[in-house]
């Protein structure tokens, strides 16, 4: 399962990274306007673009991957339902912050720092929340498990290291 979910994700990533090299391959019109197009073109183009559909996708995944028995369903289902509830709202948060930055772009007026810093400490506080309730529900799961299950568990429900799960790292940060 593990070699087809990365041969998956390699050949979206090359599919994905087509348009972009050809956008800055030596003599590409258009300069820096041109990549912009691509890497956006690129963007649309991932698999899973959709916060619902990497979620669904996630947890199709991680209920193979920890062998979830019968007696483990209705924790299993609890976990379930925080995760589709959270893929939700982050699709929902993703069209608010789009029609606000398309509303900035109209207006000609980028966020001053302070709105910057503002928004930066919204979305702590709601990553914190969302964290808050994925642990509530993560808990009778995982005393669920068998110890088997809890070691693959230990690899694949929480993130480690500084990026988590595809994150960049610490990108910006003062």
């Amino acid at each position: 399962m593990n070699k087809l979910l990365l041969a998956s994700l390699v050949s979206a990533g090359l599919v994905a990274a087509i348009p972009q090299a050809i956008a800055q391959a030596p003599g590409a019109e258009g300069g820096p306007q041109a990549r912009q197009f691509a890497h956006r073109q690129a963007h649309e183009q991932r698999a899973f673009r959709n916060p619902v559909d990497r979620m669904e996708a996630r947890l199709a995944y991680l209920k193979t991957a920890l062998k979830i028995n019968e007696a483990q369903e209705s924790q299993w289902n609890a976990f379930a339902e925080v995760r589709r509830k959270q893929a939700r709202e982050a699709a929902t948060r993703i069209e608010q912050f789009r029609a606000q930055r398309a509303e900035l772009q109209a207006k000609g007026t980028p966020p001053t720092a302070v709105e910057r810093m503002e928004r930066r400490q919204a979305m702590l506080a709601n990553a914190q929340a969302r964290l808050a309730e994925t642990l509530a529900a993560a808990k009778p799961l995982y005393a669920a498990l068998s110890p088997d299950q809890q070691k693959v568990a230990d690899e694949l429900l929480a993130p480690r290291g500084r990026g988590g799960h595809g994150h960049r790292g610490a990108r910006g940060r003062a």
